[in-house]
């Protein structure tokens, strides 16, 4: 398992109230699987992501993430930052390529951050451009892009230093519905080439449904629609079929 999340919280105060968020969930996903994650907007989607991504802490009551056997939260800030650099590439709706680079320097952005040599980076991040469409545009800067070029080469940025895990934060959002269908059947396909694991937030019924695996976040755990809301559903679903 490349992902195992187990009793996992996360309350906030907002002046002088707690609001509950994550109540106990729990989260399973295996090399070369897709999981989806739908929930009404506030049910705590990105929260939960960001917790599997190390960017923010779940509460002390909970129980270890997992990332690739790795606990994200059982060393200092600088162990998980390390680790979140090596094993998790993030993908988010506005794609937050930086607008004063081009297309090549942005892929190799995640590279730079663990001082990798320029002749290697610059190899890795051509070759994740070619595998994703996008080689011929290395040149280009990203505001000379279309929305689809853009979340391509986001996608090149995110595998830049070759991580085992995905989060990807409505990554289809900001796309048509034919050039979100192109994004998504990249993006399984890099997952089961290289045995990624992938978690996909999306309000999209019909994008959740092409992953392998399609929950709901209700009530502050994962379960299938219908039966949400009951603590250890975790991440029990039946499996779907996605395109490509």
């Amino acid at each position: 398992m490349l992902i195992k999340a187990e009793n996992i919280h996360k309350q906030y105060r907002m002046r002088g109230h707690v609001i509950p968020v994550l109540q106990g969930l729990d989260c399973v996903v295996s090399a070369g699987e897709s999981l989806a994650i739908t929930g009404k907007s506030g049910a705590g989607k990105s929260t939960l992501l960001h917790i599997l991504g190390g960017l923010d802490r779940p509460d002390k009551q909970s129980g270890p993430v997992r990332i690739d056997g790795n606990d994200l939260y059982g060393g200092s800030a600088a162990t998980r930052t390390r680790l979140r650099a090596r094993k998790i590439g993030f993908v988010f709706q506005s794609y937050h390529l930086l607008p004063e680079l081009d297309v090549l320097d942005n892929v190799m952005l995640p590279a730079r951050a663990q001082a990798k040599k320029r002749v290697f980076m610059r190899q890795r991040a051509m070759d994740l451009l070619d595998a994703v469409g996008m080689q011929q545009r290395a040149g280009h800067t990203p505001l000379e892009l279309s929305g689809g070029e853009q979340q391509r080469v986001a996608i090149a940025r995110a595998l830049m230093n070759d991580p085992r895990v995905i989060l990807a934060d409505e990554p289809t959002g900001n796309l048509d519905e034919e050039t979100g269908g192109q994004v998504l059947t990249l993006l399984f396909d890099l997952v089961r080439k290289n045995d990624y694991a992938l978690v996909m937030v999306t309000h999209n019924e019909q994008v959740a449904m092409t992953c392998n695996r399609h929950l709901h976040l209700e009530r502050g755990v994962l379960g299938e629609s219908g039966d949400v809301g009951q603590p250890g559903n975790g991440c029990m679903s039946k499996r779907n079929t996605p395109p490509g």
